[in-house]
């Protein structure tokens, strides 16, 4: 899952999908990252994913609003 190396333009993508929550990046090569039953778990993972990549997470909440959320250190 972490063979890719992070481009500036890349950015891990939370969103809601058929009762699911979901996982991906959104780059050159759009990489699927995995599903979640609950939308913390997703996010928690995306968040995790994001950190590891050293790039933003966005969310897409089921409204259609989005969230960006920028890198921290905790």
């Amino acid at each position: 899952m972490h063979d890719a190396v992070p481009t500036p333009s890349d950015e891990v993508e939370t969103y809601p999908r058929h009762g699911l929550w979901h996982n991906r990046l959104i780059a050159s090569d759009g990489g699927f990252l995995g599903t979640h039953t609950t939308r913390d778990e997703a996010v928690a993972a995306g968040r995790d994913e994001a950190r590891w990549r050293g790039v933003p997470h966005v969310v897409r909440e089921a409204d259609g609003s989005t969230q960006r959320r920028v890198l921290d250190d905790a």
